[in-house]
Formats: structure tokens, sequence, C-alpha cells
């Protein structure tokens, strides 16, 4: 099911600056047996990065009561909650009181294949760079063009995600995933103060890093030491964690740290 502002549809007006600018932000969050995973910190980002665009996000209530609806009838299941400023006239400028748009989508899970979890996955080194933009980073805005380049750039079904870099050649992220990689008994993941996307479960690998005592580094990585790391791990709300088998003439072998992780995410699913 698709509901467009709480009515059932299927398309928007072709005046929303989602459409004709991605000016607005978007969450996408799996459900299981009816339940919305981690809903409170979805919701948390999803206001955040409201904020971020000054644009008014849906109420709490009104969006859990949506998915809820969207969900209805389909199992498990994943969510996407789309909010934009609404139409207005031609032009950049934000009209001066805009009526947000809101989508709410549910789209059966994908069925990706079980050795990506047990054995880990290959990676392309992607040719698209993201763009340095401090107001932006962290955001999960609509202008996802670069991931959209990055990921047309390989077509082999062996590959399950390409590794994008800024133009400083540090590691950012994959097209759809948050990057860690084990260094010792530690983590690291990179910083996202100029680009990037700040995941769900990536602050929840974060979060439970802290409580097993476990030091976890926020801070630029160049590709050297991604490639020269002990572990590479992929992330997001939907695939969970996946361990990375191979990128060019690099290769891991799924160890200790990916199967830690993964037990943190099964332990921790607020």
């Amino acid at each position: 099911m698709i509901l467009v502002n709480g009515a059932a549809a299927d398309s928007v007006a072709v005046t929303d600056r989602g459409f004709a600018y991605g000016d607005g932000v978007f969450r996408t969050l799996p459900v299981r047996q009816g339940r919305p995973q981690c809903w409170e910190r979805h919701y948390r980002k999803l206001a955040h990065d409201c904020a971020a665009l000054a644009l008014a996000c849906p109420g709490e209530g009104l969006l859990a009561a949506e998915v809820a609806r969207a969900a209805r009838g389909h199992g498990d299941c994943v969510i996407k909650i789309i909010v934009t400023r609404g139409s207005g006239e031609r032009g950049y400028a934000p009209p001066p009181s805009p009526t947000p748009t809101r989508v709410v989508m549910a789209s059966a899970l994908p069925r990706y294949p079980g050795e990506f979890a047990r054995a880990g996955v290959r990676l392309h080194l992607c040719r698209t760079r993201v763009a340095a933009q401090a107001r932006l980073a962290g955001v999960k805005h609509l202008n996802r063009l670069e991931n959209v380049l990055a990921r047309a750039e390989w077509d082999e079904p062996g590959v399950a995600e390409g590794l994008m870099l800024d133009d400083e050649g540090n590691a950012i992220g994959g097209t759809m995933t948050n990057l860690f990689i084990v260094e010792g008994e530690d983590l690291a993941t990179p910083e996202l103060s100029r680009c990037g996307v700040a995941g769900v479960t990536r602050e929840r690998v974060l979060a439970a890093a802290a409580r097993h005592g476990v030091a976890c580094r926020v801070e630029p990585l160049k590709l050297e030491r991604v490639l020269a790391s002990r572990e590479v791990l992929l992330v997001n709300s939907v695939i969970g964690i996946w361990p990375v088998q191979a990128l060019g003439a690099a290769s891991w072998q799924p160890a200790d740290f990916a199967r830690r992780v993964r037990q943190w995410l099964d332990e921790d699913d607020d």
C-alpha cells in the first residue's frame, strides 16, 4: 500500500518540490511481524533531518498510524517514509508557507542470498565520488543522484555493494550502507561531518560498542586503511550486517567481529 498525505494513492503532484528538486528527506525501515523495527530511532532521525532542511516533520503518532496501516496485510516488509516541502511555483525559492507532502509506502523485503550474511560480499570500488556539503552531511535527503550513478557502475551478480569515497580519498560508505572496519580489537567508522548518511544501524552499532566496552573511533578513513584492516563490515536497517569478502585484490574472511556485531544488533532492537 502507498499512502500520500494519509490517502491511498500512487502519485504526487508534478509541482511537488521533492519531485522537482529532491527537496525532502526519507527513511527506510523493516517491519517484522507487524512491528516497525527501531521505530523511535527512525523517527528521531526523520525529525532531525527535517529540521536540517527546515521542513515541518509530521507528528510521530500520525506517522506511526500510517506505517501500521500501510504495512497491514504485508507481513514482514519494508516501509519507506518520504517528507517533501510540498508543491511550489517554478524556481528554487521555497514557498513562504509550504504544505509538506508525506508518503508512506510498503514493499516486500528484498531477498538477498543467505551467504551475503554468512560468507560476506564482494565490493566494487566506485568511480563516482561523494561531494562535500557540510550542511547536508549525515542527512538522508532525497538528492541521491551520486548513489544512483555509483550503483549503475556494476551489474555483476556476485558484487553486492559499492564503496564510495569522497574527493580526498576517504571512504564514506556503501551506496546503501554504512561502513565499519576492525583494527586489532577496535572498530572504526567514517567521520561524516562533510558528507554521507548517518544511518540508524550505524548509530546502534556505535551505542552497542560503547555498552560492550569496545572502542569505536569515528574519524576519516583513507581507502588504504580500509584495505589494511582486519575485517570490513557493512550495515543498514534492512540487511543488518554483511561482512566484506573482497574489494579489488584485497580479501577478508568473515570472523569474530562480524558475529559479535550481529549479536549486538539481535539483542538491541529498540
